[in-house]
């Protein structure tokens, strides 16, 4: 059938159309095959680089103890984060391991090993199948190796939402013994800003100038009676060996007209070390401490060591002779003084119990 000229033209635009139309849509097709391949290449490499971190959940300041309940995980660009950010909580874990000598735990490739604090000499430690306790293995033989976990502080002050490396947190000094007590002191001087949870050295200072560190690194805790903090009383954790050593401080400075205990606080808890105690009981305590059988030997002899290195010094020409100087006015000081820390803590526990009646 013929068509006139009016038709072949409309049939060509209609295929034109048709075409145009086609090649369009191929493009569009074209197009959105690209963004999709390059979307699954982008979510590709994000996962190829995509890592687990510990994040805090909330503020931290230095020398503050860090638990499990204060991070929470998330998934991160591992080019945008330490290359020694915690992402298994099992390495805070081992990391926080030693031996009743204080021997460390380090991971290397999934493994433990015992380091000696003395030599840094590793050796594997391996856990019995059976019993789950570790041990190390020397010539084929197994000596098995008891293990306590020591708390993990920040060495800095860190805000929410940092990652955790394991250049940020340290082990802290202050371990669970079977010994540790938490004991009350209301005869120390406090600094005018002391707050709970700050770290703090118990020094005995002299009229004559001489000062000595009683106890090193304690963590404070300030008891409250009615949300407000106590003006004169504090908390700390102590082993026998320090709670006889902080009694004879005491004593010392009642004996003694013009001398202090007071407190002194560290500035990064957690980057800091313990200061070396340098005060030196009386020959009586060391005889009382070396019988005492609820004080590890390790500690008998730190506390024995520093007796016979620094008697000479700090007791006979040091506090004894202050003493012998005060004479009867001094123990007189000693009864007086006693007699008020024993009065504080009455009326202390009076607060306390007046408070919770208060409550119903």
């Amino acid at each position: 059938m013929a068509t006139n000229p009016m038709q072949r033209k409309s049939r060509i635009s209609f295929l034109m159309g048709v075409l145009v139309t086609l090649i369009i849509s191929a493009l569009v097709i074209a197009l959105l095959l690209l963004q999709l391949k390059n979307y699954k290449d982008k979510e590709a490499e994000e996962r190829a680089n995509s890592v687990k971190v510990w994040v805090l959940s909330q503020d931290v300041i230095s020398g503050q103890v860090i638990t499990t309940d204060m991070l929470k995980q998330q998934v991160v660009n591992k080019n945008y984060v330490p290359s020694n950010a915690i992402g298994d909580t099992s390495i805070l874990s081992n990391y926080s391991l030693e031996d009743k000598e204080g021997n460390t735990v380090a991971t290397e490739n999934k493994k433990l090993y015992l380091v000696n604090k003395n030599t840094n000499n590793r050796q594997e430690l391996k856990q019995d199948d059976d019993t789950g306790n570790y041990y190390v293995e020397t010539r084929g033989e197994k000596t098995y190796v008891e293990l306590a976990e020591v708390p993990i502080v920040a060495k800095v002050d860190m805000y929410k939402n940092s990652v955790v490396t394991i250049d940020m947190v340290a082990k802290s000094n202050e371990k669970t013994t079977d010994d540790l007590r938490k004991q009350e002191y209301n005869m120390i001087i406090l600094p005018s800003q002391l707050q709970t949870g700050e770290y703090i050295d118990v020094r005995l200072a002299l009229p004559t100038g001489q000062d000595y560190i009683v106890v090193s690194k304690k963590q404070v805790e300030i008891p409250q009676v009615n949300g407000v903090d106590s003006e004169d009383t504090i908390w700390m954790k102590l082993t026998e060996g320090e709670i006889i050593t902080m009694n004879n401080a005491i004593v010392d400075a009642y004996r003694m007209l013009g001398a202090k205990l007071y407190i002194t606080t560290y500035t990064e808890a957690g980057a800091q070390k313990a200061a070396e105690p340098t005060y030196v009981a009386t020959y009586e305590v060391m005889e009382l401490i070396e019988k005492n059988p609820n004080i590890v030997q390790t500690a008998k002899n730190e506390l024995l060591n520093r007796y016979n290195t620094n008697a000479g010094t700090v007791r006979n020409n040091g506090i004894d002779n202050v003493i012998r100087n005060n004479g009867a006015e001094g123990e007189e000081n000693l009864k007086t003084q006693i007699q008020e820390s024993i009065t504080n803590s009455k009326e202390n526990r009076k607060q306390y119990l007046d408070s919770l009646a208060g409550d119903y």
